[in-house]
């Protein structure tokens, strides 16, 4: 969006929608009036759809979206185009994950006139993002595709003929002619190149969403402009043309069968274009957070509040999160997704997550004057990878800062590529303001939500957040505090490019140590088999500790604990799995909190799950945080030592995830967590994963998961001695995800995947927590949030929090 003036036109128009604007708005298309030809090309545009494919090589089910090839025709083939799945691999046959769409024709509109509201919205926003990516090596990472045009059929699920008949007579007029009509529309401009643009931006959209949906790749990013959040039935809005993203989820209903899409939109201003569309719609959940100021920060709607949750059938999958104050930063975005979206998201179950990504949320763009740094976006997107099996589209909205904007955008590319994350920066305390906000909308959420209602209610401070009252002053461009917030966005910037020359990305991301090996362990190809242990006389110093370790099979077990968890504190390898016989499972993990604490790490998450005891002469010195899930009942000694049933319910162990392991772990703010899996521990292999995934972001992706060897099948010890060293596993397939508990490696590979950053198996179908489960939870909050601010999910009453 542009700088908008300070306040709203008056007290009327700020509370609703002018005649013009509620006008076209429009109706909604129902299921009955989409267009048949929906997946057709327009002239000119490669074709699309569902049509054979004729590569016998290919490994695809036959029927796939067509796409180009790079490089024009293959060789032998006759053909321009090739299947998705066949582009999708690389030299050495493994499938690529994330796809990037992109056409440099969208970078054809700019603004022939002076207005300094629309200036911002100009073609460097897509180039620098795309230098950046290419700078940083993702761009040949992923999957790339020219994006093509939408058809005017799959404009019409969205727009009206009159509308796209008016965009298509916009190539032919003149400035002055295209300076009028962009006059009739707000924060708009038009170009001889608009039309073909934003064909392009919708068709980008649609191409990614088939590319997901048919399982070429797993995710992936469309770089496009103009955005479309705004974009209403038939009106343009706020440099918005067509609704892209609104149209990806009416394609993804039509096109593909979905029946439950989530709608992700973390663009700094409301996406009231998608909120309109779908308001009635139970389908289609919809998420956004945007400034609001209390009603003064464009677009000046009434129902960009929290007690906006939809109508009709749609009540409750609008969820509207009003941002009453600039500055909101890394701990309120997070606190945001652990509070309102996830809980919520998690219940909805969907099919299909697209993500409205707007970067004018980020630090130093001169629209939000937010302060969250880029690497949280990478945080978000990981925590959206566990819904809908991983199927994430994200598409370009807003960005105004180019080094800001390119910066956000290779941190989601690194997400969704499965890299870690890096640990977010700055203290994890919410705003005041920010909890306000989230107990607004979880109090208008609670009546439509199961999920939100087990986490125990708080009343909402006032019925609206609406009215004239509390307005924020606005910063001025030039002004002191203007220069103050560019300095910091400027050292927080250069601050992410050092960090990522002092972490770069390790070729090794996840190991795996096991002391025997069966038919069940098999293992994606860039997982590594740790084959060697840690140096006897290490191994035996530290064994000497317990007397349970001194047997042969847990002796030879705790050296590759070691040499693995040495690999880790090194830098030699990102995450990994190891095994211990059963009688010393609560030794090693003494042992392995002993030497991580000694060896580097400066604060450990332990999360032990099941019959372990912290070890007795632990200090309490905050160094290490001790969270025992499974323990016989909820306590809190100290604010580092927590204990917690295990919840019997689907619904009760997302909550304890999200409303207690999460803000736990984001507020430790740890280097390394561990994960131990002992004696009787009650995890479900899906829980078991979605608990690892979840903890890849507080510490970076530095995760050791120990598990208890339960079974034995299988060849003996692989490596032994000293030194040892890390053997690249064969490329095998891992098979079906198990629904429950099964073998050592089976597990090992179910978990070996998630920390490579697949999404993990769904948990099944969303059940309440027991009343026990919820008390247990309620009650732990209400111990602990004075210390962990990220517990916290109302503002205190009288509060004044940082900020």
């Amino acid at each position: 969006m542009g700088q908008h003036s300070p306040g709203p036109p008056g007290p009327q128009a700020s509370r609703q929608p002018s005649s013009r604007q509620a006008a076209l708005r429009g109706g909604v298309l129902g299921a009955g009036s989409e267009s048949e030809e929906v997946g057709k090309s327009g002239p000119g545009s490669p074709p699309v759809g569902l049509l054979p494919c004729l590569d016998s090589a290919c490994s695809c089910p036959g029927s796939l979206p067509v796409v180009p090839a790079p490089g024009g025709c293959k060789e032998g083939t006759g053909s321009a185009f090739t299947c998705p799945a066949r582009v999708a691999q690389s030299d050495h046959g493994c499938a690529m994950r994330t796809a990037l769409v992109y056409h440099e024709d969208m970078t054809a509109a700019q603004l022939l006139w002076e207005d300094p509201e629309c200036e911002i919205e100009r073609p460097e926003r897509l180039t620098a993002a795309l230098e950046r990516l290419r700078q940083w090596g993702l761009e040949q990472r992923c999957l790339q595709l020219a994006a093509r045009e939408a058809s005017e059929a799959e404009l019409g699920l969205v727009h009206s003929p009159e509308y796209v008949s008016l965009l298509r007579g916009t190539q032919t007029l003149s400035t002055r002619e295209l300076q009028a009509l962009s006059g009739q529309y707000d924060a708009v401009y038009f170009h001889p190149s608009t039309f073909h643009c934003a064909r392009l931006a919708v068709g980008a959209a649609l191409q990614l969403v088939d590319a997901v949906l048919t399982g070429a790749v797993h995710n992936g990013l469309a770089l496009v402009r103009p955005p479309g959040h705004h974009s209403q039935r038939a009106a343009a809005n706020g440099f918005c043309v067509f609704n892209n993203v609104a149209i990806a989820a009416k394609y993804a209903k039509q096109r593909h069968g979905l029946h439950r899409i989530l709608i992700v939109d973390w663009d700094v201003h409301h996406g009231q274009g998608i909120q309109y569309i779908f308001e009635d719609d139970p389908s289609v959940l919809y998420f956004s957070w945007h400034r609001y100021e209390h009603g003064h920060f464009w677009p000046y709607l009434r129902e960009s509040d929290a007690d906006a949750v939809g109508q009709g059938q749609g009540r409750g999958f609008t969820v509207n999160l009003p941002w009453n104050q600039v500055g909101m930063g890394n701990a309120d975005y997070v606190a945001a997704f652990l509070h309102v979206l996830l809980p919520v998201a998690f219940e909805f179950d969907p099919e299909l997550v697209l993500i409205s990504a707007g970067f004018d949320s980020a630090i130093g763009d001169p629209e939000g004057q937010m302060r969250a740094t880029p690497e949280c976006f990478s945080h978000l997107t990981q925590l959206l990878q566990v819904l809908a099996g991983g199927r994430v589209c994200a598409v370009l909205e807003g960005g105004y800062h180019l080094e800001s904007l390119s910066q956000s955008v290779c941190m989601v590319v690194k997400a969704l590529l499965g890299d870690p994350a890096l640990p977010l920066s700055g203290p994890m305390e919410p705003h005041h303001s920010a909890l306000e906000s989230i107990q607004s909308v979880r109090a208008a959420q609670t009546p439509h939500w199961k999920s939100l209602r087990q986490q125990g209610s708080t009343p909402i401070l006032n019925p609206s957040t609406y009215s004239l009252e509390r307005r924020a002053s606005p910063v001025s461009p030039g002004g002191p505090k203007f220069k103050a917030a560019e300095a910091q966005a400027s050292a927080a910037l250069s601050s992410l490019l050092d960090q990522l020359h002092l972490n770069p990305t390790l070729p090794v991301r996840t190991a795996v140590a096991l002391t025997a090996l069966d038919a069940a362990l098999v293992l994606p190809a860039d997982v590594l088999r740790q084959e060697g242990s840690a140096p006897q006389e290490e191994t035996r110093a530290w064994a000497r500790l317990h007397e349970a370790l001194a047997q042969d099979k847990a002796l030879t077990a705790l050296g590759k604990v070691l040499h693995l968890l040495n690999g880790i504190l090194d830098g030699q390898v990102s995450s990994g799995i190891a095994a211990t016989p059963e009688p010393a499972a609560a030794p090693t993990l003494d042992v392995v909190i002993r030497r991580s604490l000694s060896h580097g790490a400066r604060r450990l998450l332990c999360v032990a799950v099941g019959q372990l005891d912290r070890p007795a002469d632990l200090a309490d010195d905050g160094r290490n945080l001790w969270l025992n899930i499974r323990g016989k009942e909820a306590a809190a000694p100290s604010m580092f030592q927590v204990s917690v049933p295990l919840p019997g319910t689907t619904g009760g162990f997302v909550s304890c995830v999200l409303a207690l392991v999460l803000p736990l772990a984001y507020g430790f703010q740890p280097d390394l967590v561990l994960v131990a899996l002992g004696p009787a521990h009650g995890l479900q292999a899906p829980q078991a994963a979605l608990l690892a995934s979840l903890l890849r972001g507080p510490a970076g992706g530095r995760v050791l998961v120990l598990l208890e060897q339960v079974s034995w099948a299988g060849g003996g010890c692989a490596g032994g001695g000293g030194g040892g060293r890390w053997g690249a596993t064969s490329d095998l397939l891992l098979p079906p995800l198990l629904p429950a508990q099964g073998s050592t490696s089976q597990l090992a590979g179910i978990l070996a995947r998630v920390l490579q950053g697949e999404a993990p198996p769904g948990l099944g179908p969303f059940s309440m927590a027991s009343p026990e489960d919820t008390q247990a939870l309620i009650y732990l909050r209400g111990q602990l949030e004075a210390e962990w601010k990220m517990l916290q999910v109302a503002g205190e009453a009288g509060g004044h929090g940082p900020g």
